[in-house]
């Protein structure tokens, strides 16, 4: 019976979104055939204007009133989660057209409130449109432009009050009902991304360590910001490829193989010994840079290499796999996924990528070398060496137009340090010149990323001097994890199972969140007493944070999956300011994770978290979720709509953790 009338409900919401959207459509052609000029009569081109743009404003109030319903009905289908700051955007949005009709694309300047006094959310556009009007000879009061614009907010459920401040801010203050609506949904239906314009094929490009060589801090960055987007992406629906471009190809393998095949010669049939090979690294290089015949072999393996010999290319293959075992180990620690796409993937496809500049006559010799020239760059990319061969602009080019043409991608995304920022903006311009990349249709964008510095703000190396290496970091992590939670003697209450799940949480957690909660673009100093520290926005902060709800929760007698269902029926107060402010902060999620979406700065997620626990201990401070009795310890009264806000922050909590690759526990 039950899925009879969800079946009934999907199909009516169905047919009532289609009949909408083709009275939109109607509408919009409606619009559009009153805005011919052929309609304007030039004898009384004023009044038919007027009626015009009187007509004009009724039509798309009735369009934003429909999309709205829709948005509406959508939300309550348990799809997605609203995004408060776009809601209240649109509609000053639609009042300041309507308010000023010919005023070309006035400006739009809706933010959140500083202070709870001054409402919930701030339009401050009527300063702005003072100005322009003022350059055109317009002298206008902001606080009568702002009245102006009050008068043009349509009728909706989503405020309470509208008031003007000072010389023209707008403050608005949410409905509580609205609020409390869309505090229930996420109770009952979870955590949900909000409503975006379409699914989309993303291709993430991050960590791409050198086969061969140990993974070390300069791959840290790399492999966090990159896990961190790709998961951001597949949280919002995106289909999601993330592509490890690993250097398994070039010259340093024909030492490689020369070496291999001369201190194991039966490699074919017997596994060597070379599990350390950075050792067998540095001995081939040694041999390379000393012994000509041995370099002269070197360079013939290359080639036959190349060649698709197969004995070369077994021990190329064998080479590579005791790499990627190594990789694995560190993905594995990190909770890190990825596919493997290395520069050997490409080596056919730059033949053909040759071929089709040529044949489109984007290439140009000069001294032996075939250039191609990018608008945004005064340095040409060379796609042919002298000698033939190709280089990282031919392959990173063929890697651009497969994963635009054989992948599908509609946005392409290259976790690269800053110092690579030139070579992108040349690749990505020249690009734009080809049939494949459209920048209408496609996104493709570099995101770069500082370096990690010690505490003495020099590149971040070992007390020898030596590279970092990436295993030796987390296995300090962990030892300073543990160490810490023995301090605070959490080994005592804790079982060896707890134990261990709080130790990789801390120590994988704040390695990642010291990371993520930086500006991308910036250096950063890595310091394990301050990651480590439990007082500011730190992740042990916020874990404490989050385990600390849980066990409000747990000391109620609730779970989560009783919560959700007493989301049903119980109906949340909120009255109390600092309720209402969890409230809103609870909802803010959704306009974070928008905005990281435009410009994937990730320490904005950081910053929102770190925000929604203080205000967490703010409410939980004056506001009683459970009273016991004070000598029996027992509980007697449970404050059910505070707990199911407790449930909700606990939501969020874990929903962003998850999207910064943190891994909460129950118990720290």
């Amino acid at each position: 019976m039950a899925e009879k009338m969800e079946s009934e409900a999907i199909v009516n919401y169905t047919a009532r979104a289609e009949k909408a959207e083709a009275e939109i459509q109607a509408l919009e052609a409606e619009i559009r055939q009153i805005q011919d000029p052929s309609c304007i009569s030039e004898d009384d081109i004023t009044p038919e204007l007027a009626k015009l743009q009187t007509e004009n404003g009724k039509l798309k109030y009735r369009i934003m009133h429909l999309k709205r319903s829709i948005t509406e009905e959508e939300a309550k289908a348990g799809s997605h989660m609203a995004n408060i700051l776009g809601v209240v955007s649109n509609i000053f949005e639609f009042a300041i057209k309507s308010a000023f009709p010919n005023m070309p694309d006035p400006p739009l300047n809706v933010t959140v409130s500083t202070k709870i006094e001054f409402g919930d959310y701030q339009c401050n556009s009527a300063m702005a449109i003072s100005g322009l009007l003022k350059a055109s000879g317009q002298k206008v009061n902001p606080r009568e432009i702002a009245q102006n614009i009050i008068n043009c907010v349509p009728e909706n459920s989503f405020f309470s009050k509208i008031e003007i401040a000072g010389p023209g801010f707008i403050n608005v203050h949410l409905n509580k009902v609205f609020i409390a609506e869309q505090v229930t949904e996420l109770l009952k239906e979870g955590v949900k991304p909000p409503l975006l314009d379409g699914k989309k094929r993303v291709v993430v490009d991050f960590s791409s360590p050198n086969i061969a060589k140990e993974m070390h801090v300069g791959h840290l960055r790399s492999t966090i910001i990159g896990e961190s987007i790709s998961r951001l992406c597949t949280f919002v629906g995106h289909d999601v490829l993330r592509i490890n471009h690993v250097g398994d190809w070039g010259t340093q393998f024909g030492m490689l193989i020369t070496h291999l095949k001369d201190k194991f010669p039966n490699f074919k049939t017997v596994s060597p010994p070379i599990g350390d090979l950075q050792a067998f690294y540095k001995e081939s290089k040694v041999l390379f840079d000393a012994d000509e015949d041995f370099k002269k072999r070197a360079y013939q393996a290359v080639v036959k290499l190349q060649a698709h010999d197969p004995e070369y290319h077994l021990a190329w293959q064998l080479i590579c796999d005791v790499s990627r075992k190594e990789f694995q180990k560190i993905y594995d620690r990190l909770g890190v996924t990825l596919v493997e796409r290395g520069e050997s993937f490409y080596q056919d496809l730059m033949v053909d990528l040759i071929k089709d500049l040529e044949a489109q006559g984007k290439l140009v010799t000069e001294e032996g070398r075939k250039l191609m020239w990018s608008d945004k760059s005064t340095i040409p990319l060379t796609m042919v060496k002298t000698d033939g061969g190709y280089t990282y602009d031919t392959s990173d080019m063929a890697a651009l137009k497969q994963r635009l043409v054989d992948e599908r991608g509609d946005w392409l995304i290259y976790v690269v340090d800053q110092g690579q920022a030139m070579h992108f903006q040349a690749i990505f311009g020249a690009a734009e010149k080809l049939p494949w990349l459209d920048p209408k249709k496609h996104r493709v964008e570099h995101v770069g990323f500082g370096v990690v510095l010690g505490e003495d703000r020099k590149k971040f190396k070992t007390r020898s001097g030596d590279t970092v290496r990436l295993v030796d970091l987390l296995d300090e992590g962990l030892a300073k994890a543990r160490a810490s939670l023995e301090q605070k003697e959490r080994h005592k209450v804790l079982n060896k199972e707890e134990l261990k799940a709080a130790e990789n949480a801390i120590a994988y957690g704040c390695i990642k969140y010291a990371d993520l909660s930086h500006k991308r673009n910036l250096d950063y100093v890595f310091s394990f007493d301050k990651m480590l520290d439990d007082k500011g926005n730190t992740a042990v902060y916020l874990l404490y944070a989050c385990t600390r709800i849980r066990s409000i929760i747990r000391n109620a007698g609730q779970t989560s999956e009783g919560l959700r269902q007493a989301a049903a029926t119980t109906p949340l107060a909120l009255e109390h300011p600092t309720e209402w402010r969890l409230a809103i902060t609870i909802l803010k999620f959704t306009e974070i994770i928008c905005r990281i979406l435009d410009d994937l700065f990730l320490h904005t997620l950081c910053e929102y978290l770190y925000e929604l626990s203080q205000v967490f201990t703010d409410f939980y401070d004056v506001c009683y979720c459970v009273e016991k009795d004070r000598k029996t310890g027992e509980v007697i009264k449970v404050h059910m709509s505070r707990l199911l806000l407790c449930e909700a922050t606990s939501s969020i909590m874990t929903a962003g953790f998850n999207i910064l690759g943190i891994t909460p526990v129950e118990k720290m």
